[in-house]
């Protein structure tokens, strides 16, 4: 479990659910169920943090919920 918020959402033109991670820049998912959308981002926060420190970039803090979100 990571502590950075995870908001999910329905894409009709996409025809599944959306979970984008706000704190890390590009980093999202889907799934075609609300829980499969989450699950399939908590592996993409685990790789894009893999991926930041493979190539020397700052991992931002995770704040939880944002103030603006």
């Amino acid at each position: 479990m990571n502590n950075y918020e995870i908001i999910v959402y329905w894409s009709a033109e996409d025809g599944a659910f959306i979970a984008e991670v706000p704190e890390l820049a590009g980093c999202m998912a889907d799934g075609q169920s609300y829980v499969e959308a989450v699950q399939n981002a908590e592996i993409v926060i685990r790789e894009w943090i893999e991926t930041a420190q493979v190539m020397g970039r700052t991992i931002p803090i995770a704040r939880g919920k944002l103030a603006y979100a």
